[in-house]
Order: C-alpha cells, then structure tokens, then sequence
C-alpha cells in the first residue's frame, strides 16, 4: 500500500500499489530506486510507466521522459502542464556540446562543488561526442581519440566565447594546436598528427549535416530544458528507418536530462535552489545498445545513478533477447547489469523462451514463468466485431524484487486517463 496505485492484485482484488521511489523511500523495500520493465509490445509497458509518471507528479516527483519516439507520453506531460520539447530534422536541436545551465550554476558555487560540476559537465560532453562517433562509425572511439577529444574540450572552455558547436570542436581539431598534437603523440611529426586525427575529423564532419545524424546535433539548442515542471522530449518526427539517428537522439536526450539534473541537486545541495526528485523515463533501451558496438558502456556512464541524488529510474525495453542479442561478449554483460542492479523488474507478456535469460536476473518459479507466456498468447479473432480482441495479458505485469514471490496485478485507467492514454489515435476516426 506504499506508493502509486498501479492495479489490482490478479488472485485477490486487493489494491497494488508500487513505483521505484517510494518502495526505496518510504517503504525501504529497495536498495535503489530504480525499475526495469520488460514486455511484448502492445500489452501496456507504456501506460504502466504514464500512471507511475502521475502518480508521482502528484507527490511532487518532477516526471522526466528523455526521448519519446511514438509519442507515448506527450498528451500526459502536456496536461500536467509540462514542457514538451520537440527534436528530429526540421524541428529542434540539441547541442551537444551545450553545457546547459552547468556554466552558470559552477560560477554561484565553490570549492569541490564547483570542480565537481565542472568535471560532470566535461565528462558528459565527451562522453556524448565519442557516443556519436561510435553511432555514425558502428565502433566505438580510440583511447587515443577520446584522448584528443578530452583535451579539445577544455580547450574549447578557455578559448571560445558563448557555446561552442561541432564545427567549432571540428576547427581546433584542425588546427593542430600543442596541447592537442602531444596527447595524439605527433612526435613533431605535423604530418603524423594529421594522419593520427584523419579519422575524427571525418567522424565530426559527417556529424555537421551531410551524414545519417544530419545537423540535429550540431547547431544551437533550439529550446533549453527546464527543471521545475514535468518534461518529455517529442522525437517522434524521427523516421523509423533512421535506426542511428533514433539512437542518437535518445542517447543525447539521456545525456543532457541528466546533466540538467546534476546541475540542480549541486546547487540544491549548496542551499542554492530547492531540492527536487525526479522520476526518469528512459524508453526503447533496446534502439540505443544495437547501433554500434561500446555503446552499452556510455549508456552505462550516463545512466549510472547515485541513490543520493533523489533520483528514480524506470529502464524500458522488450525483451531480454534485446540485451543477449548483442554482438560483444562484453556488452552482453553490461547490458544484463542495467537489469540485475535494478531495485524492481516488471515484466509483461514473454514467451517462454525469455524465461532461461530472465532467471539469470531474477528468480522466476514454474508458476510465474507459465503466467508470463500466457500473458504472451496472440488475442482471439473477435467474430462479432470483426477485430482482434484485446491480447489476453494487455494491462497485466508480474512484479518483481529479488528472490521474493512475484505479484501479479492489472492496471485499469481512470477515465481522465484514458483521454490521453490511445497510443493508437491516428489509426482512430
């Protein structure tokens, strides 16, 4: 009875109520405020996210979805009076070398607070560049190039005024100052270094609107992210078939959510601004890991969340086969820790053949394991309605938390809810 009111208990009516912040706030039934939700697609996983995403905004929680490709969410944070920001070619940008408002909040701090805003915000920006690199290249960066990037930045800091773009990291680069041909270790050698940078150069300027991402990353933040209202980024303009640049767009959409939200608790912390919780949506996992090998570790990096920060996190994605799919070993092995760290796994309709690779995460009884595959079942032709009926485990999810008994419930929708939970409206009138 802690926390958001999802549904009813399957086997006893009884209200269920459970989200990733109160169950490790409140209730201390977590370690970690954080969810996994897994699930075929078209049996819910969305609007059990939306109702945990309202729940909370009514206890003050600041919902976050960072990339929105359907729209699932829109309507929602729209009508919480949220700042819907729209992203793809045509119709916003996001700069990844924006450091937002982490410029401004490190010069109202001190210290250590000061230094370590400043290496998060540094941090982040290489992390995003390199993470582009490998989506347009499908590798991941050298050492030596993540060298080279690292120290361009920080150039980029002390020698360009306002905030940098792409072209201008590119140009540096170009220039060949010192700094940058000792860590490329030229040797003296201007024609070395040149040979050394060949590669990132052509990286970045495919990444300046003549390659697959197109500009969308490389030109000014159309509209910056504001921290004291619900948020979702509409990337829903994106084609389908533009697998990379749907990848890039959430992987810069995560980078700069959690980058404002550093920004906030730092200055939070230094009694600065009010302390806020935010509950962080990260949807279709599964777009992101298989556009490129070493991805899995920059999701990782971004998405590694301190429990201190008054964060909670729900990971979405469809199946385990999602994160086993993967070409590296190593990446395999990541990926299966984004669901093994998490404090709950919910799961939706999976066939059987999920269920070796679900287990190794969390137990699942004999039981559990025939519910989910029935769950899974493809839904009945209806003869009167001339129409599927509705899969048999639509609204249904098993509930999970270490080796303890999994909950079954059902969530049913309000009607207030309903009118902004039809993922299937322009199929409608």
């Amino acid at each position: 009875m802690v926390g958001v009111p999802l549904g009813r208990h399957l086997n006893t009516g009884a209200t269920v109520c459970a989200d990733p912040i109160n169950w490790f706030q409140r209730a201390q039934l977590i370690s970690n405020p954080s969810a996994f939700l897994l699930g075929k697609p078209g049996l819910g996983k969305s609007t059990v996210v939306r109702r945990m995403a309202l729940g909370l905004s009514a206890q003050g929680v600041m919902p976050l979805v960072l990339g929105d490709l359907k729209p699932d969410y829109v309507a929602l944070i729209r009508a919480l009076g949220g700042q819907v920001i729209s992203l793809g070619l045509g119709r916003g940008n996001l700069n990844i070398l924006d450091p937002g408002e982490a410029t401004a909040a490190a010069a109202r701090l001190t210290g250590d607070a000061r230094r370590s805003l400043e290496a998060d915000a540094h941090g982040r920006r290489l992390n995003m560049v390199s993470a582009l690199i490998t989506i347009s290249r499908g590798e991941p960066t050298t050492e030596r190039e993540e060298s080279i990037l690292s120290v361009a930045l920080s150039l980029l800091d002390t020698r360009h005024s306002g905030v940098p773009v792409l072209a201008d990291l590119l140009t540096l680069i170009k220039e060949a100052p010192a700094e940058l041909r000792m860590v490329a270790i030229d040797r003296g050698d201007l024609d070395r270094y040149r040979d050394v940078t060949e590669s990132l150069e052509s990286s970045l300027t495919s990444m300046l609107g003549a390659g697959q991402l197109g500009e969308t990353f490389a030109a000014p933040t159309t509209q910056p992210m504001r921290l004291d209202r619900p948020v979702v980024f509409d990337v829903s303009a994106i084609d389908e078939g533009a697998t990379k640049l749907q990848a890039a767009a959430l992987l810069a959409c995560w980078s700069y959510g959690f980058g404002s939200i550093a920004v906030a608790q730092a200055l939070a912390d230094a009694g600065l601004e009010r302390q806020r919780h935010y509950f962080v949506v990260l949807d279709e996992l599964w777009r992101v890991l298989r556009v490129g090998r070493g991805l899995v570790d920059r999701v990782d990096a971004l998405t590694r969340l301190n429990r201190q920060q008054g964060v909670g996190q729900i990971m979405v994605t469809h199946s385990m086969d999602d994160l086993m799919a993967l070409p590296d070993q190593h990446d395999r092995a990541k990926a299966m820790g984004f669901a093994e760290r998490s404090g709950m796994v919910i799961c939706a309709g999976l066939p059987q053949k999920e269920m070796p690779m679900l287990s190794q995460v969390v137990h699942m009884t004999s039981v559990e394991q025939r519910l989910l595959d029935g769950w899974a079942t493809p839904p009945a032709w209806d003869s009167h309605l001339e129409r599927e009926a509705d899969p048999p485990g639509r609204g249904k999810f098993l509930l999970k938390v270490g080796g303890r008994p999994g909950i079954p419930l059902h969530v049913e929708l309000t009607d207030a809810e309903l009118e902004v939970n039809d993922t299937n409206r322009r199929w409608r009138g």
